[in-house]
């Protein structure tokens, strides 16, 4: 029976085929670190994943997933988790066509200007947990129109 790291390596391979990229390690290190944000990844960090010797961190998964366009959880192990896409798909028709036309623009940032307003984004929720918490923000207000 193959081992974790071993069938975790056979969905990175069969992903990236699937996104249309030959599952080499060159292009594996190159596409990764256009994206992550974070320390590039060495081309023998890379070749380990591949070959089943290695599991990358959860945040490199993310990255890995975000780029192949497949569920992290279906590339660590294996699975789909259908009940998430029907939810993706629930809040995607909940919100309005500003607020989809934004998050478009959001997917269609470098990934590095994509930290920066998450950080934003992330700010802006802390903030306003904090008012709400200190009784600061009422029901009435609303946020600015464009």
């Amino acid at each position: 029976m193959e081992d974790a790291k071993t069938q975790f390596a056979a969905r990175l391979r069969e992903a990236m085929q699937q996104a249309g990229y030959a599952p080499k390690p060159a292009i594996l290190e190159r596409e990764f670190n256009l994206r992550n944000p974070g320390r590039p990844v060495t081309l023998h960090g890379v070749r380990r994943w591949l070959r089943g010797e290695t599991l990358p961190t959860q945040e490199k998964l993310v990255v890995l997933a975000e780029w192949l366009k497949v569920p992290p959880e279906a590339l660590r192990f294996g699975t789909q988790v259908r009940h998430r896409i029907r939810e993706s798909e629930q809040l995607w028709e909940a919100l309005s066509y500003r607020e989809r036309e934004t998050l478009e623009v959001f997917a269609s940032l470098p990934p590095s200007q994509r930290a920066i307003a998450r950080e934003v984004i992330m700010a802006l929720a802390k903030a306003g947990k904090w008012e709400r918490q200190a009784g600061l923000q009422t029901d009435d207000d609303e946020p600015p129109s464009s």
